[in-house]
């Protein structure tokens, strides 16, 4: 509803820039809110922080035990009633967090900047503590809600970042190149597609396509779509690319070739020849050098290195996954499939 329609009719004399008054006023209250409600967030975790640090230091000095936490946050609640996140399982988890976060610089710059449920999940999920420090600054560059916070520790982003086989420190600047790697990974999980195995390259793309808010999460930040099978005229031939993407923070296009079989040295020909093209009929005088990704069921890394050695134009070669692969210590916990199939034949001759 519009604020001046609620207005009694004599205030329909108002100024002439009333309403650009009100709505500048209306966004300078917003952001004070914001920044408030910031403040009093970063203010809460510095204060868990002090807390936890508390009962550290006492737990090391008197030897507490966890009753005497449960009595101190019996002890605290019964003080200040209407505060919440003082349960013994918060205290708890307070200790830990200021355990995890010996610096209080890095706590006042860092963690003190997302909330505390985002602080709770990483102690609970990640523990190393570089690993732990590196999610946090992403929660805070990407803006991370606490689902998509678990969602990338879940799937091992960490480990996938910057790990894709490329030529960027050939073919690239260095503030570029090392840009370009570290924003690009392998694997991609695409957990959000259901494929069959005899699925296409098409059906891929659409699959992609259809979940695009997935992709553009599992991309990261900074990918702009421009157009899927998106027409180049050279030569007077056509030519279709599979995925054109604009990336804001390195100031390129992106091209996506996708790949439902192993990587071969021919493809890396074929995304040379597009780059050179779209840097030709695309780029505009501002625009970084195009980039491309080739993204392939399976790939053989020296094969990609070898295969990338010869090529003029910045390529980075990445795997893409259906599901998450099981951590090693689960993996050898399954049975192999020759012990699958001795299982059921001893199965089936027991039922006869």
């Amino acid at each position: 509803m519009n604020y001046l329609s609620t207005l009694p009719s004599f205030s329909l004399d108002l100024p002439l820039d009333y309403a650009q008054l009100l709505a500048q006023l209306t966004a300078r209250i917003r952001d004070t809110q914001l920044r408030a409600t910031l403040a009093i967030n970063t203010t809460l975790i510095q204060l868990y922080w002090q807390i936890g640090q508390e009962i550290l230091s006492r737990q090391d000095q008197q030897g507490w035990g966890t009753k005497v936490v449960a009595r101190l946050a019996q002890d605290l609640r019964r003080e200040f009633p209407s505060l919440a996140g003082l349960s013994s399982r918060n205290l708890q988890y307070m200790r830990a967090f200021a355990k995890a976060w010996p610096d209080a610089e890095f706590v006042q710059q860092v963690v003190a900047q997302i909330p505390w449920g985002h602080n709770v999940r990483l102690l609970e999920a990640v523990q190393d503590p570089v690993e732990r420090a590196w999610y946090a600054q992403q929660t805070i560059e990407n803006g991370w809600s606490r689902n998509v916070l678990s969602l990338q520790v879940e799937s091992g982003l960490y480990q996938r970042q910057g790990r894709v086989v490329s030529n960027f420190t050939r073919t690239l600047p260095a503030a570029q190149s090392e840009l370009a790697q570290q924003l690009l990974k392998d694997p991609y999980t695409f957990d959000f597609l259901s494929l069959g195995i005899e699925a296409k390259e098409r059906e891929l793309e659409q699959g992609l396509l259809a979940h695009v808010r997935a992709f553009l999460l599992e991309l990261g930040k900074g990918f702009a779509l421009v157009g899927s099978q998106y027409h180049l005229a050279i030569g007077g031939q056509d030519y279709y690319l599979d995925l054109l993407f604009y990336h804001l923070k390195l100031r390129c296009f992106v091209i996506i070739d996708l790949k439902m079989g192993e990587f071969k040295p021919e493809d890396s020909g074929k995304m040379n020849f597009y780059l050179a093209a779209a840097d030709d009929l695309l780029r505009h005088p501002t625009d970084q050098p195009s980039i491309g990704l080739i993204l392939c069921k399976t790939q053989n890394r020296i094969v990609s290195e070898y295969a990338l050695r010869g090529m003029s134009q910045p390529i980075g070669v990445a795997q893409w996954q259906l599901t998450r692969a099981l951590p090693p210590e689960l993996r050898q916990d399954l049975p192999t499939s020759e012990e699958v199939d001795a299982a059921l034949n001893t199965e089936e001759r027991e039922n006869n």
